[in-house]
């Protein structure tokens, strides 16, 4: 079945927000743990706080990761479907083998 649209386009707009080397690091390191202060949050190479927060917004805003305030620090969580959500992204092929259709040589 091919995707709608506007299914295409929600799944374009999770994608472009771990296309960015920045967030697509800091999703590897919440994916590590169960959740990251802010201030253990690091990125190579290093990059200034309010940059670091403006990566971790586009993070929550996609819906990929949350965030809870403890005292001065915030805490990072990676949400418990964000993984499944990127791979649900990405098309699968589910052909018999007899309907595979071979590579062409090069």
């Amino acid at each position: 079945m091919t995707p709608t649209g506007e299914a295409l386009g929600e799944s374009a707009a999770l994608l472009g927000a771990v296309a960015d080397p920045v967030r697509l690091g800091l999703i590897h390191q919440l994916a590590q743990r169960e959740c990251a202060c802010v201030c253990d949050l690091q990125t190579s190479p290093p990059i200034p706080d309010n940059l670091l927060s403006y990566h971790l917004k586009v993070l929550r805003d996609a819906e990929l990761v949350t965030s809870k305030r403890r005292g001065r620090w915030v805490d990072y969580y990676l949400l418990p479907d964000a993984l499944d959500r990127l791979r649900d992204t990405l098309p699968s092929v589910d052909r018999s083998p007899a309907e595979k259709t071979p590579v062409p040589e090069r």
